[in-house]
This record gives structure tokens, sequence and C-alpha cells, in this order.
């Protein structure tokens, strides 16, 4: 059947879902608000599930190529220290590797060529102005666009994130709640002997290292702070590497390596929910606007790019767009929900300094991820 899908946010999700839609026969038009696209730069650990999703829309192989296969993570104190080392089967199957690290800026190109090599339609600087009902026979949506203009389509995605305002103009009100950490993250040259990613863990905070290519790895660290304040550009390597200056042995190396701000990426860590129906009338949330866990379990690209594939796989299945779109939300509810639940756990057990509890959590939440989707 032929379907028309209107994607709001050009990042992981939206991406995703258009090459999935393609792949079904649909038309797939993709509007991101920045004009640059949705790319923020800095790094990111593909977990094998999230490896998985990318494997349903043929784009696994070119991942893994482009990226970093790994095999295990190796768990170390602030010195340096080894404490543990997790490593998890493979769902990917015997030999192939348990995640994949990669730069984001190489994700969202191998996604966007994809996704336009299929005839899908993106256009950034653009965004939503307002929703409503087209009133026609079909009963479809029409969407009027920042810039005047009117789409009318079978279904709406909103794949905007974490504080979506589409999510909003549904009528699917929720808000996102602040955890208490801000994530720094920063690009540097991999050193010779971070072959693995690794983790340190310090009285205050937490910091690591994972690769992303041959040459690249990212840094990435957990502040604790009651409420995020803002940090300007031109302060950001000074405390960087301030706040990574307990961290010894040889991880001080990669310390040195940051010394510009362009270097840096830092997030405030927000979660979010939506516990019942994802869907209102022919608009549907996926990926971050949907759930979004604490970064502890590497596991939100996961959850959105299974979110994208799962959709259209119901919305191919059922003749109905809100009965696959009931279909969808009841398929994807349990797994984001106990994700969401362990991944707030894992940041409580970080912020308590209970580590080993921390690692537990992170084996939990991989495992329940390994599940077929």
């Amino acid at each position: 059947m032929r379907r028309s899908a209107l994607i709001v946010g050009g990042g992981i999700t939206g991406l995703t879902h258009a090459i999935a839609a393609r792949q079904k026969g649909f038309d797939a038009e993709i509007i991101e608000r920045r004009p640059g696209g949705d790319s923020t730069g800095g790094g990111l650990l593909l977990t094998g599930p999230a490896v998985r999703a990318l494997r349903a829309v043929g784009l696994a192989a070119q991942c893994i190529a482009e990226g970093y296969p790994l095999f295990r993570t190796l768990n170390c104190d602030a010195r340096g220290e080894l404490r543990n080392i997790m490593a998890l089967p493979s769902v990917l199957g015997p030999g192939q590797p348990t995640d994949v690290g990669i730069s984001r800026t190489t994700l969202h190109r191998i996604l966007c060529d994809r996704a336009i090599e299929l005839d899908s339609v993106l256009r950034t600087g653009l965004s939503i102005e307002d929703v409503e009902d087209a009133g026609d026979s079909t009963g479809r949506i029409r969407v009027r666009l920042t810039d005047g203009t009117v789409r009318t389509v079978d279904y709406l995605v909103a794949a905007d994130g974490v504080h979506s305002s589409t999510r909003t103009k549904l009528g699917l009100t929720v808000e996102p709640w602040y955890l208490g950490q801000v994530v720094w993250r920063a690009v540097v040259k991999r050193p010779s002997w971070a072959s693995d990613p690794h983790t340190f863990s310090g009285p205050t905070y937490t910091t690591g290292l994972t690769p992303i290519s041959s040459d690249e790895a990212y840094v990435f660290l957990t502040e604790n702070l009651d409420e995020p304040e803002k940090v300007l550009p031109d302060e950001r390597v000074e405390r960087l590497q301030d706040l990574l200056a307990p961290f010894g042995g040889r991880f001080a190396e990669v310390r040195s390596g940051i010394v510009q701000p362009e270097q840096i990426v830092r997030i405030p860590v927000h979660t979010v929910f939506v516990d019942g129906p994802w869907h209102a009338g022919r608009g549907v949330l996926a990926g971050d606007a949907a759930h979004a866990p604490a970064p502890h379990l590497n596991s939100g690209a996961a959850l959105a790019m299974e979110d994208a594939v799962v959709l259209a796989d119901e919305l191919s299945t059922y003749e109905d767009v809100e009965t696959a779109l009931l279909a969808y939300s009841k398929r994807r509810l349990n797994r984001a929900r106990a994700l969401v639940a362990t991944s707030v756990q894992a940041i409580l057990s970080e912020q308590a300094g209970r580590h080993d509890e921390l690692n537990r959590l992170q084996r939990q939440g991989h495992g329940d991820m390994a599940a077929p989707i």
C-alpha cells in the first residue's frame, strides 16, 4: 500500500524512518529546523541492537566499516587501574562486534545519503507552525509549515527530540525531567592503547574514552549539577580540563589533547517518557520525543532506530493508519519504559558513587535490549 509521511526532525530517528518508509514504498518528506541539518558533532557508541536496526535498513556494514568495531569495555578507577571488563555476547552473530564507535557526523552523512538516494525529500531551515485534521473523507492530517506552505499526508512523525514541539502540537503533553547531570563530549586523537572503550570512575565524576575510527576517539565526562548553568564556548576548554584533572595514568595524555572549544559538546541530561499511546490521530511520536533514556546505557540511539523500523513495519501491515500506529506504540511501550527506568537507576547509582551497581545496571539494560524487537 502507498503511504505519505511528513517527518519532523532530520536526526537519527527521522532519517532512519525515512529510509525504512521508502523501502516499503511510502513517500517521505523530512523537515529539519536547523539550516545545516541535525548533526551535533562528537561521537556515539552504537550498541549491538542499534547496529541490528541499521542492518534492517541495509546500513550496518557501512557503519561498521566507517566506524570502529568494539568487543568489550574496560572499566577502570580514576588512576586507570582496571576494575572489571564488560564483554557481552554480540546480538549480530558470532564474530561480529558487540558495539560500534562512530562519529555523529559520519552516521548522519550515511543516513542522509541513503535517504536521499531513495528519493526522500529533505528540507532544512523549516519546522511546523500548526497541525490539524485534513477534514476530508480520508481522514488525513494537514500540517502548516513555517514557510506558509501546507502538507496533507497519511501520517506525521514527531522525531524532533526530547524537547519536541511537535509532541505539544499533537496534544501529547509531557515535560522533560532534568536528571542532575551535564554530559561533556570532546573528539580527540585516538591513543594507541585505546582499542577498547574505557571508563574511569572518580569519587565525584565519571569519564571515559571511546574509539570512533582508526584516528579518533571521543571523551565523555558526566558532571553532577543541581541546575544546568550555561558555560560560554570560550570557557569550555578550561572548565573541562579542570573536571578531568583528577584522572591520571594514561588518560592524562588525552586531557592534554583538548585545546579547542569546537571540540567540545556540553548537553544537560533530560529524560522523558510518554506512558500511553504514542499517537494522536495520525500524528505519532518516535525516538526521544517518546522516550529519552539517560545516556549511561548507550541505548538511546538503539531505541530510536528500532522505533523507526517498527513504525514502518506496522504501517505496511495494517490498512488503517491509526490501527497501525496503535500497534506500533503497543509493541514499543514496555521495552522503552524498562530501558528509561533502568537508565534513571543507573544515573542515580553513578551520582552516589556506586560504580559496581552502575555496571550491573548497564549489563541489565544491554541484556533487555538484546531481545528481538
